[in-house]
């Protein structure tokens, strides 16, 4: 795997071609820091409610599992887009991350709305970072 060095990383991604809608390098750090919390929080209550309530009324742990997969599949996009450079890799990855953000949602909404919503802007920015890796995949093939 190749270093990920920021200034060769910043320096490949800014050489890529991107669609004209592409939003500036510098607008995801803040955005994926609020969403991180966000995350967070959605984590530790499926946590709390699929192991640290003794009573029938747990989660099931399928909705736990899922969001392992979810934070697993997340993770690995930075060393597969910017450590690996393989963007039709990361573009399966990130299909997976919004596959999994929908099953979230649609799973957790009949345990608790609030955490549902709480997990929207995550997978509405997933769409949008999906829809931008497709452009970028293609007009970099």
């Amino acid at each position: 795997m190749k270093s990920l060095d920021i200034n060769t990383t910043q320096g490949w991604y800014t050489e890529l071609v991107k669609p004209e809608w592409a939003p500036e390098p510098s607008v995801f750090g803040p955005v994926w820091s609020v969403l991180y919390v966000t995350i967070a929080i959605a984590f530790a209550y499926t946590t709390w409610k699929t192991f640290g309530v003794s009573s029938p009324a747990a989660w099931p742990k399928y909705i736990f599992y899922l969001f392992l997969f979810n934070l697993f599949v997340n993770v690995i996009f930075t060393p597969i887009q910017f450590g690996l450079r393989n963007l039709p890799l990361a573009m399966v990855d990130i299909v997976l991350i919004l596959i999994s953000c929908f099953a979230l949602v649609y799973y957790i909404f009949p345990h608790s709305k609030w955490v549902a919503i709480l997990l929207m802007p995550y997978t509405l920015w997933v769409c949008v970072a999906t829809t931008l890796q497709a452009g970028i995949t293609y007009l970099n093939r």
